[in-house]
């Protein structure tokens, strides 16, 4: 009997962790991983955090797994379900039995700039950024990655500059109070932050011209404006997208064969109640894990409730569920702004968690999360 074809399509950590879940259930089947980068499988939080702290790069690369056929610097180009194998861009086709999409996202870029502009994403672009001598650092963007990227940058001796449409750090997700904390501590630690302003053009040697007037002088730009999901692959074969490819409970598409797991995934939160996206490390590798499982023939159910995590200077945060300043919020300060607890509501239940250095509560706050609520007395609801 011929063994079971399984192919990736994606070399990040959720094709990683679905090889290696693959491989623990099917010692034999034949696994191969068509990856676009021209590396091996890494990890990519420590890049806009441990690697500016001094971590190894070296450390970044996750583990081979046995018996596993890796084509780096490789695009799949198409699908054909009937035939069930995948093209790539380099006309060779591969077969397979199951197939999983794990293609990721794409920065969103600016409509000028060009290379003069690095959105940071991957390890080419951190070494592009590592290797750059000069001080000034203009960062686009004031959310996720890029309170990060600032922060990491600030900490490595360089000059930042952060310039965003909105009226603080992270203005999307925190509450107005803490937004206005985090903004003034990065002023303190010596971060140049612009609010209300964007650029609208980026000069041949560097230097960024905002909407106000001002000119950022700059030896490196990063961009940090989010992703757009990888869809196109999906949608072109008939797959059914929607800011992302949807799928099911056991992670698979509207072919039974094929399977879309972290970055590019919409899924059904039973917790929350919706369709969700959800662009971090532990939805990447845990649902990554389930999606190798489900391929290898395992009975699994999609159940998890992701976090994230970040740190930006000495403050650090574990966030679960919706993270949204839309919401009605709740504060429960050990420490007003140092240490804590952010819940936040919808319709008197409790949708998301935001851990402000605070930390071993994750599963707690994933437990809150399932209860049916309403949540009336929050105070002291997790140790802080």
């Amino acid at each position: 009997m011929a063994e079971k074809r399984y192919l990736i399509v994606g070399g990040g950590m959720t094709g990683h962790a679905a090889a290696q879940a693959i491989r623990e259930l099917d010692p034999r089947g034949e696994i191969t991983i068509l990856g676009a980068e021209p590396h091996p499988p890494y990890a990519r939080p420590p890049l806009s955090k441990a690697l500016w702290k001094g971590q190894a790069e070296d450390s970044v690369w996750l583990p081979q797994v046995a018996n596993l056929e890796l084509l780096s610097g490789r695009r799949a180009a198409s699908i054909d379900r009937k035939a069930h194998a995948v093209a790539d861009d380099r006309g060779n086709s591969h077969a397979y039995d199951k197939l999983l999409l794990a293609t990721g996202g794409a920065p969103r870029r600016l409509q000028f700039g060009g290379d003069r502009v690095v959105y940071f994403r991957t390890v080419d672009d951190y070494r592009k950024i590592r290797g750059n001598a000069g001080k000034r650092a203009v960062v686009i963007g004031g959310g996720f990655i890029g309170s990060e990227m600032a922060a990491a940058l600030s900490v490595d001796g360089r000059q930042v500059t952060m310039v965003f449409p909105e009226d603080g750090i992270c203005a999307r997700a925190f509450p107005k109070d803490l937004v206005d904390f985090v903004t003034g501590y990065y002023r303190e630690k010596g971060v140049q932050v612009l609010t209300n302003d964007v650029p609208v053009a980026i000069s041949d040697s560097g230097s960024v011209r905002t909407k106000s007037g001002r000119d950022l002088a700059a030896d490196v730009v990063i961009g940090g404006l989010g992703i757009v999901p990888e869809t196109q692959l999906a949608e072109a074969a008939g797959l059914t997208v929607r800011d992302g490819i949807v799928v099911d409970a056991q992670l698979r598409t509207n072919d039974p064969d094929i399977y879309a797991a972290g970055d590019v995934a919409r899924f059904h939160s039973e917790v929350l109640g919706k369709d969700v996206r959800v662009e971090h490390e532990d939805n990447a590798n845990t649902m990554g894990k389930l999606a190798g499982q489900a391929m290898a023939g395992a009975p699994i159910t999609w159940r998890h409730v992701p976090m994230f995590y970040s740190d930006l200077f000495d403050l650090g945060y574990e966030a679960v569920g919706e993270i949204d300043s839309r919401l009605e919020t709740f504060a429960d300060w050990k420490v007003p702004f140092r240490e804590g607890v952010v819940y936040y509501l919808r319709d008197g239940r409790v949708r998301g968690v935001l851990l402000w250095n605070t930390w071993g509560q994750v599963d707690n706050a994933r437990a809150l999360l399932a209860e049916p609520g309403p949540h009336r007395d929050l105070k002291g609801r997790l140790p802080r």
